[in-house]
């Protein structure tokens, strides 16, 4: 009650002293055209700190609102060319200024470099780009908390990013990977002092940044650049923690720059299903309820391609890795890495199954466990050069290597509507695996002309080897329509299996330009693919050992595939519009023969495509965007090899060898706007995806409720999906804000199969609204409230049958460093489940808590932290299909408390941004 009355006081005295203002203007350039896109910006005489900021629009108009205490405030207008614009300005309740006029810089790239180095926000025709100064953060922030106070950038609690809705797939620094492809390693470790600029652009890939060729519309990259003089130093963080029921948490991270040289070490060991690499301040690795109540239950977490933790059950992970990236002249750049994780993931799951056929019902209850041992070694390479200005040259091998082991049992029983037993089957599985993979890939690139005109020549290959060994037993029971045990059939075999594949491709590429606006793309991809699954089923013999080769469950098989893919295209490029339209032929050659049966496979597919997009700025931070593209998805070789799969004896899978390619029609269409005066914007978005001859299964079940599974073509098959969102922030007095936002996003599927050859459909809407609110005192208290309900819609053919429920999901959040030394985070949420079966959990709160406090200045925090303070974490979830309505719930990670240390140590420039007496 003391804490709220003293925030409630310091409130009403902000409210006391400050004076509402109002500054309108125009601004034109020398000619007295109008000048879009200006950023105006008002800073403190004193320290100049930003007060408020805006962009003009397109005639060139301003408004700057706010609330001081000061009487008088600099006036700063900064625009890409222009010379920087300042006067002091009398606060009033309104000021009407005279029109503008910017003069041209003297040294139009100095200038740009020195007005961007000021202006909170920066408009370019590809770049939005933001001061990290101009943004006040708490002490020792990290890039995450930055990125937060950023205008129309949306940080969720999993960590992943949005700018103006739309996602960001890769943070780089300085235009470098920073330790692989994970964003969340860049803006959990990365300290405020440390960024100069944020660069919001499309993402590319390294060709396409050379050429300047246009990147993907549909997700972003944000590129941090380091200050000059704090780009030579270092940071490092340790932690160490223990707890109850032998929780435990090691990890560290250091990194060591020296102007274009990055060195980056990592490790971790723990068993609380953590990475070890997603330092949060104030919750670790527990994760945050809000907007994902489900993260808390598991975590897991990627690089470059490994994954390090499991979603499901418990994990002990052990994890290691480097990163080295440095340039040369001529362009010279070097980066590799290397990273070692070792996870043992044990699960546990309950599964209750009712099955729908169109002429009765029945239901599978099964019980599992397992536990899979995974040790994973990954290399990356890439180097390339550039001999001139106009050549690229690249190469990227790479090498991933993994051995694992793994156990499983279940015990599955089926029962009629009345309860009557119909099978069960109990099974024992025993897996040892070893793979390698190699991968690499060259490029050469060579530009020409003035307009963006190159070609491009690329060369890549992939070669896999993998073997498994299998100890698989089952004991199958079969009873009769009055519940009699009538027959037991048996399985112990031992399966082995060695698979290599190899696969080869040439991309040729050319651009060229007919107008400075207008290009032409031509480009032919060839591909061959070469392969041989060997898998030999031995039964057990009367002595124990596997040495009597089942025939018919067995199979060896060569593959061969040859793909040409020849395509043009149209480009269109200005500063407001960006289209494409392309087209091309696909012809798909697949040859399988089985060398145990002696048939083979030949089939040629022969197909169109095209894509189309467009992308219209309307102005400044408003466009819309649209795309549409087709694909052929070839049917794979497990869905086409007429062989036999009775690994579940409750299910055996044959493939089809008639199989013909889905052609897949997709649209996605979405609107931004954000506006940079009043702090708000608006998403939404709108896509579907279309199919003919989608492949599907078709399953027969007999008497004995033996499912008999193959795959089809289908048509019919199509979804939507489509939502928007909006969020607008309200500065108070005294460096408080409230966001609010709110959204709905939503689906509809129309699915169809085959069940004891009757056809049947399936039509599913979901529509899920949702609301939150930040409140930011002084960026000493933050309270998150947020509010979530789901609305399914289920129709399926079978019997008429509906399925209508709900799911809800409520969280507090509250953060506090206040008291000063102090840091302390409550997260609890509640999440109800709508139609969870009977014996099924169907609610529950999660509420997760820490507190920690500052020690050897502000480079060590000691803290406290307690995962599901109520002790009532459980994982059901309930799965529709299309012939089935399943509930599962799953071992998941309990309530534990744990002690843990966290020590810093940072110096850039000489400095160590974490010793207050050197701020």
């Amino acid at each position: 009650m003391r804490i709220l009355l003293s925030l409630a006081l310091l409130f009403l005295a902000g409210n006391l002293t400050a004076q509402d203002f109002e500054i309108n203007g125009k601004i034109t350039g020398p000619q007295g055209e109008p000048l879009e896109s200006a950023t105006v910006y008002l800073e403190k005489p004193a320290d100049s700190s930003l007060v408020t900021y805006t962009i003009s629009n397109n005639a060139g108009e301003f408004q700057l609102s706010g609330s001081t205490e000061i009487q008088e405030l600099n006036l700063l207008i900064s625009y890409a060319g222009f010379k920087t614009y300042a006067q002091q300005v009398k606060i009033n309740s309104e000021v009407n200024l005279d029109v503008i006029k910017l003069q041209v810089a003297d040294n139009a790239l100095d200038e740009i470099t020195i007005t961007s180095s000021r202006a909170p926000v920066t408009i370019k025709k590809d770049t939005l780009e933001f001061n990290a100064a101009s943004f006040k953060t708490r002490k020792d922030a990290n890039l995450e908390e930055l990125l937060k106070e950023l205008p129309g950038v949306e940080v969720a609690t999993d960590g992943s990013i949005t700018v103006n809705g739309t996602p960001v797939s890769q943070i780089k620094v300085n235009g470098k990977e920073f330790f692989g492809d994970d964003p969340k390693i860049a803006t959990k470790n990365l300290p405020k002092e440390l960024i100069n600029k944020l660069q919001v652009v499309d993402s590319k890939t390294k060709s396409e940044e050379f050429t300047g060729k246009e990147g993907d519309a549909e997700n972003k990259t944000i590129n941090i650049t380091i200050d000059e003089d704090k780009n030579r130093g270092f940071f490092s963080r340790l932690t160490a923690g223990g707890g109850t029921d032998n929780r435990y948490e090691l990890s560290g991270i250091g990194n060591y720059f020296k102007n274009d040289m990055r060195v980056s070490l990592l490790a971790s060991s723990n068993n609380i299903n953590s990475s070890g690499f997603s330092f949060d301040e104030i919750y670790d690795a527990m994760g945050r309820n809000a907007y994902s109540i489900t993260r808390s239950r598991g975590g897991n977490f990627s690089i470059n391609g490994s994954d390090f933790g499991s979603g499901n059950g418990i994990t002990k992970s052990d994890n290691a890795g480097f990163s080295f990236v440095n340039e040369w002249p001529q362009e010279t750049e070097l980066s590799s890495n290397y990273f070692y994780s070792r996870a043992d993931n044990r699960t546990e799951s309950r599964t209750q199954r009712e099955n729908i056929l169109p002429d009765r019902r029945f239901f599978n209850n099964s019980e599992s466990s397992g536990n899979r041992v995974n040790n994973n070694h990954r290399f990356n390479l890439g180097f390339e050069i550039q001999p001139d200005t106009l050549t690229r040259i690249s190469v990227r091998p790479n090498i991933n290597t993994n051995n694992g082991r793994s156990s499983n049992q279940s015990f599955t029983e089926s029962v009629a509507e009345d309860g009557t037993p119909i099978n069960t089957a109990l099974t024992d599985n025993n897996s040892k695996v070893h793979s390698v993979n190699f991968s690499n890939r060259l490029n050469f690139t060579r530009k020409f002309g003035e307009n963006g005109g190159y070609y491009s020549v690329g060369f890549n290959n992939q070669n896999n080897t993998r073997s498994q060994d299998n100890n698989f037993f089952s004991e199958r029971e079969i009873y009769n329509q009055e519940g009699e045990l009538v027959n037991t059939d048996i399985q112990d075999q031992l399966i082995s299996e060695e698979n290599r594949d190899n696969n080869y491709g040439v991309d040729l590429s050319t651009r060229f330009p007919i107008t400075e606006a207008l290009m032409l793309d031509v480009s032919y991809n060839f591909d061959k693919a070469d392969g041989r699954n060997e898998r030999l089923v031995y039964d057990a013999s009367d002595e124990g050992d596997y040495t009597l080769l089942d025939d018919e469950l067995s199979n060896d098989f060569k593959s061969e595939s040859f793909t040409h893919r020849p395509s043009l295209g149209l480009v269109y490029n200005d500063e407001k519009l960006r289209a494409s339209l392309s087209g091309g032929f696909q012809s798909i050659r697949l040859k399988n023969e089985d060398l145990f049966t002696e048939t083979s496979i030949d089939n040629t597919y022969e197909n169109v495509f095209a894509n189309a997009y467009f992308r219209y700025s309307l102005s400044q931070g408003k466009s819309i965007y649209f795309n549409y593209s087709n694909s052929w998805d070839t049917p794979s070789l497990t869905q086409l090899q007429p062989v036999t799969n009775t690994i579940n004896p409750l299910n055996i899978i044959t493939g089809n060898p008639d199989l013909r390619p889905a052609l897949r029609h997709r649209f996605y269409f979405n609107f931004n706007n954000f506006d940079f005066k009043t702090r708000s914007g608006f998403y939404a978005y709108l896509g579907g995806n279309f199919t003919d001859d989608q492949v599907v299964t078709r399953s027969t079940v007999d008497e004995d409720l033996v499912r008999t599974t193959t795959y089809t073509n289908v048509d019919g098959v199509y979804s939507y999906f489509g939502g928007g969102n909006i969020d607008k922030t309200f500065e108070l007095e005294k460096e408080s804000s409230i966001k609010i936002r709110g959204g709905v996003y939503g689906n509809y599927n129309r699915n169809a199969g085959f069940t004891n050859e009757q056809r049947f459909t399936s039509k599913t809407l979901n529509l899920t609204p949702n609301l939150g609110v930040e409140y930011n005192f002084r960026d000493l208290v933050t309270i998150e409230p947020f509010y979530s309900v789901e609305f399914v819609d289920a129709e399926y053919s079978f019997n008429n049958r509906e399925e209508n429920y709900k799911n809800q999901s409520i969280s507090l959040a509250l953060t506090s460093f206040w008291p000063e030394k102090f840091v302390i985070g409550s997260d609890i949420a509640y999440q109800s489940i709508g139609n969870a079966s009977p014996g099924f959990q169907n609610s529950f709160y999660l509420w997760n808590a820490s507190l920690g406090y500052e020690v050897f200045g502000d480079n060590g925090t000691l803290k406290i932290k307690v995962f599901d303070l109520l002790d009532q974490n459980i994982a059901t979830r309930r799965f529709t299909g299309d012939d089935f309505i399943q509930d599962t719930q799953e071992l998941v990670l309990e309530q534990y408390f744990m002690l843990s240390f966290t020590y810093k140590i940072s110096k850039f420039g000489g400095k160590d941004p974490n010793n207050k007496r050197g701020r």
